[in-house]
């Protein structure tokens, strides 16, 4: 019988190379914590100021805490790791959230009052892209916090222990790049990087500001030049005119000037105002300085009826608990029937009972049966429509409506297509292919949005001329503004947020009321036309069709 075959034997693992593949992994890992610390330090809170150079810089934040670690003691480090990363962790959120709302609202997230548009967002999401759309937005919203927190805090200790089993060689290198950062900002050397610090200051500034402005704003509130005008005083100069104050949603500066958009839109204007014209009409064009800009169209619409700068959540709140004098609450007291017409109000909206409308009509009284257009619930031209079926037609008294026409709302993915008026009906008509837009792809690149944008703000401009050309007539008085500039996404960076603001009338008395205000003659302002602060429209506006703007009117100054 043939002797068993010997058995090779396993080879011994090399326990050096082992060690040493530990020891590089190791390293690669706490170069990588480094890496993650510095990049959220370095990190801008704005996409405009990313560039190739953005970190390449010297931190002085990350120099003080590496000196901080390297002077405590092995237990005060491991409470200030626990202490500060969770702190890198909620920077690095508020700087994803400034960067969201410097591209969607062209400004900076605020801490204090913010948390209360999260909804709005969700709510948006989902209109744009469904529930499941917007749940999973939300949640990975949440996932994303909660990692950031965990990993900044599991990574600055690693950085700890380095510093910890090198304390010298730590002193040393934050010694000499002290020098290096001191001497590169003494000349200006773009190397020394102090961002973070300023960034945390500027928004405890903000927070100290929101604290301190309650009072200041009620104070504001309370000086109301008009509050005890009595009605027959008021708006002498309109009386028995019918007034549309439309707001067309995101109808910013931009849309007449930029040279992308004013290529479509312009025309628009131009061929409106030479077919108006003919009609006996004239108009009169300036701009105002929103509030807001990409968002918070509310915002706009405080400011402008209420003749108070409302520029974020705590004003506004202060004001629908005041009892403060409003344009339209002006006209209601100087005998106008007020009608609030919101397509877009799908839920209880608890500003209607501020503003005290006579009438008011929000998505289910508009009786809309046609298809949705991206967010908007329905067309323009129904809107406007319907208030004039419901009514101006079978009014017995002069009207005052407020009206935001909200086709031209982001995203911009589908956008109407003006259509007989008398083919309107209950607006089943816009489901039909001749009737709406589908524009290919979507709106996350700049070219598909700015496309989108400029498409439905000319729609909405084209309605307005054809309503007045449609309904107009002697006693019709149409003032239409943008609310806000459009996203960044679609302006560029610091577009500024001045909007188009005209007044269109028939009859001339209106328009000599107002001459003073040095505003240019058509549907489009040009560059040098009067800019004016919203918050100032309504007293001038009530001053100039008050009995002093008759006086003003019949004798012009030279």
């Amino acid at each position: 019988m043939a002797p068993p075959a010997e058995v090779a034997p396993s080879p011994v693992p090399d326990a050096g190379a082992g060690r040493r593949w530990r020891r590089v992994a190791s390293g690669v890992l706490t170069a990588l914590a480094g890496l993650l610390v510095l990049a959220v330090l370095l990190a801008p809170d704005r996409t405009d100021r990313l560039s190739a150079g953005t970190f390449l810089r010297i931190p002085l934040e990350a120099l003080l805490g590496l000196a901080l670690l390297v002077a405590l003691p092995a237990r005060g480090r491991r409470v200030a790791v626990l202490t500060a990363g969770p702190a890198l962790g909620v920077l690095a959120v508020l700087k994803v959230a400034d960067l969201g709302f410097h591209a969607a609202l062209d400004r900076p997230f605020d801490l204090v009052l913010d948390w209360a548009l999260l909804d709005d967002a969700v709510g948006f999401l989902g209109d744009a892209a469904g529930r499941a759309g917007a749940l999973a937005a939300a949640a990975g919203a949440v996932l994303l916090t909660g990692t950031l927190l965990v990993l900044l805090t599991l990574a600055l200790r690693r950085v700890a222990r380095l510093v910890a089993r090198h304390d010298r060689a730590a002193a040393r290198t934050v010694a000499a790049l002290t020098v290096v950062w001191v001497a590169c900002a003494a000349f200006g050397v773009p190397v020394a990087d102090s961002g973070t610090s300023s960034l945390v200051g500027s928004h405890a500034a903000e927070v100290r500001e929101r604290l301190r402005d309650r009072g200041a704003f009620a104070t504001r509130i309370a000086a109301d030049p008009f509050a005890d005008t009595p009605g027959d005083q008021l708006l002498t100069g309109l009386r028995g005119k019918d007034v549309v104050l439309a707001f067309v949603e995101s109808y910013g500066r931009s849309a007449i000037e930029d040279p992308g958009l004013a290529a479509e839109v312009g025309p628009v204007l131009d061929a409106g105002y030479r077919r108006l014209r003919a009609d006996g009409y004239a108009a009169r064009s300036g701009f105002l300085t929103s509030p807001t800009a990409g968002g918070g169209s509310w915002l706009a619409h405080d400011t402008l009826l209420s003749g108070l700068w409302v520029d974020n959540e705590q004003r506004h709140r202060s004001l629908l608990a005041s009892d403060r004098l409003t344009l339209n609450g002006a006209f209601r007291r100087a005998g106008w029937r007020t009608v609030g017409v919101m397509p877009a109000a799908t839920q209880p909206w608890p500003e209607g009972a501020f503003f005290g409308y006579d009438g008011y009509y929000d998505t289910a009284r508009l009786g809309y049966r046609g298809p949705t257009f991206a967010y908007a619930p329905m067309p323009d031209q129904y809107t406007l429509a319907t208030f004039e079926r419901t009514e101006r037609a079978p009014a017995d008294r002069p009207v005052m409506a407020e009206i935001p026409l909200i086709s031209s709302h982001s995203p911009w993915t589908e956008v109407p297509r003006l259509i007989g008026w008398d083919e309107v009906g209950d607006g089943s008509v816009f489901a039909g292919a001749a009737a709406r837009d589908t524009l290919p792809g979507d709106t996350v690149g700049r070219a598909e949005a700015r496309a989108g944008y400029r498409r439905a703000i000319a729609y909405s401009l084209r309605t307005l001329v054809s309503y007045v050309e449609t309904y107009g007539d002697d006693d019709l008085v149409l003032v239409f503004l943008g609310d806000h500039q459009p996203a960044p996404v679609v302006t560029g960076p610091h577009a500024g947020r001045d909007v188009p603001v005209t007044v269109v009338a028939r009859d001339p008395a209106v328009l000599d009321r107002i001459a003073g205000w040095g505003w240019q003659e058509g549907l489009r302002p040009g560059p040098d036309a009067p800019v004016w602060p919203m918050d100032a429209f309504r007293d001038r506006f009530l001053t100039a069709f008050g009995p002093a703007g008759h006086a003003a009117a019949a004798h012009p100054a030279r």
